[in-house]
């Protein structure tokens, strides 16, 4: 029997352990709530990842799940994610609280409802804690807008910790929750993961319920968890799945994830669709993590080969079209639009400006994009890539609104959307065709600066995997280590 918990590593526990240790009663809800909210008091300011920290409201929420805990009968199950502190990106709703989504240019109202995500885990028993930072909409591979601190990176406060689900990744990281789920439409779990040292799983379209999709035309965006492991991953993903894990036996995916997977044949590449109008050289620090990588899985027994991936020069500019669509019909006054950033100006612009007719043609191409790209990714079990080309940027990089080292943008760039968004791309090159292509995708953190884990920063590899492969990857990273 392992030794009882004391109040002082609670956030040091693994999500399943804590998880056990709530439904055995040897902590209490209300005992673990405190703590992470007192984590967030000491961290937070300056770590950027919260937004909006809902602390009285969780304390009673905490309250009345211990109170469930005292009075139910013997046999009366607990939700699955009893008394379990998470928090939402501050795109999600949560009724009764501001939904910011980044921008000074909208009104602050409590949302009246909760939103399909934060429902889910909610209804499973899960206290939020607040919602976290995010750039403007959602837009960009880094967390910083005009509302907030931006959201660093725990392993060096001078880095960012990506985007968009980068506040979450952050307080995952840093042991301000257990675990959170993030959303995806272009790597927006992924690269955070890559960038705070997480494991982040995208799961395929129509795994998770997507609510509400307006603004995504090319259904490109999916829920899926931030987690320091492939189980505490699994657990988050088994309440936010519509279905099991695809298994023969219906099991779900944590009790799948403590299978090995049978060998599996591993195609690795560095081609991109952005290779074409973004030319881009990796980081060595990048090789250094796919080396890794391939080292792991081939000792693991698998049969890692390279693979030669072709795509359509014409992807840029249909995914970046299908992208930036919702954020043309977003809801905003006019005489507030000088408050959004620029590149969200800019891009909203052009949305407002672009046919219906070329929306479509470029919807067109990506479902003909992904079968293509389905068509050559068949030759393997998984496709095998860095998860970032870079390691993660300096805060302000992007945007030019640092103050350069060489290897910085100049501040002369700040207001530049083009060459903000082509540093994004360059930054993140293998995230956005996994989302066009519906496939599921998990980051891996393999490798550190350092030469140790928690040393110098995280760089990780991606896993692509087959339609209703979540479980296969989950197998895997946890067959790694993770």
């Amino acid at each position: 029997m392992s030794a009882p918990h004391t109040p002082a590593d609670i956030h040091r526990l693994p999500a399943v352990e804590l998880r056990a240790a709530l439904r055995s009663g040897e902590l209490s809800a209300r005992e673990v709530t405190a703590h992470f909210l007192a984590r967030i008091e000491e961290s937070n300011p300056r770590l950027g990842a919260f937004i909006t920290v809902t602390g009285p409201r969780a304390v009673a929420e905490a309250a009345a799940a211990d109170t469930l805990f005292a009075r139910r009968r013997a046999d009366e199950p607990l939700p699955p994610l009893h008394g379990m502190p998470v928090a939402f990106k501050d795109l999600t709703d949560v009724a009764g609280v501001v939904t910011t989504h980044g921008s000074a240019a909208l009104d602050r109202r409590p949302a009246p409802a909760d939103g399909a995500l934060a429902a889910a885990i909610r209804g499973a028993g899960a206290i939020c804690l607040g919602k976290t930072q995010v750039p403007e909409f959602g837009l960009t591979a880094y967390s910083e807008n005009r509302i907030a601190p931006p959201s660093r990176n725990p392993y060096a406060l001078s880095r960012s910790s990506g985007g968009s689900s980068g506040g979450s990744a952050a307080a995952v990281a840093a042991g301000l929750v257990p675990f959170a789920p993030g959303t995806d439409g272009g790597g927006s779990i992924r690269i955070p993961a890559a960038a705070c040292g997480l494991l982040g799983l995208k799961p395929g379209r129509g795994v998770v319920p997507a609510g509400e999709s307006s603004g995504d035309p090319a259904g490109l965006v999916v829920a899926g968890p931030l987690a320091r492991s492939a189980a505490d991953a699994a657990l988050l993903l088994d309440v936010l799945a519509l279905r099991s894990a695809g298994n023969p036996d219906g099991a779900g995916y944590l009790d799948a994830v403590n299978r090995d997977p049978a060998p599996l044949r591993i195609g690795v590449s560095l081609d991109s669709p952005w290779g074409g109008i973004f030319p881009f050289t990796p980081d060595p620090e990048a090789l250094d993590a796919l080396d890794a990588g391939v080292r792991l899985l081939t000792g693991a027994g698998h049969d890692v080969v390279e693979a030669d991936v072709r795509y359509d020069n014409r992807y840029p500019d249909a995914f970046t079209t299908a992208w930036t669509a919702g954020v043309g019909a977003a809801r905003i006054a006019p005489q507030r639009e000088a408050l959004l950033t620029p590149l969200t100006r800019t891009f909203r612009r052009r949305a407002q400006q672009r046919s219906a007719a070329k929306l479509n043609e470029c919807l067109a191409f990506l479902r003909q994009f992904e079968r293509d790209t389905l068509a050559q990714y068949s030759a393997w079990d998984l496709i095998l890539t860095p998860a970032l080309a870079q390691t993660p940027r300096p805060v302000g990089w992007f945007t030019g609104s640092g103050h350069g080292d060489g290897r910085w943008p100049s501040p002369e760039w700040a207001g530049d959307a083009d060459g903000d968004y082509r540093r994004q791309c360059e930054f993140a090159p293998w995230s956005s065709m996994v989302n066009v292509c519906g496939l599921p995708a998990v980051s891996i953190p393999v490798h550190w600066t350092g030469g140790s884990p928690g040393a110098g920063l995280p760089m990780g590899i991606q896993l692509i995997g087959r339609p209703g492969s979540e479980a296969l990857l989950l197998q895997v990273a946890a067959q790694l280590g993770f």
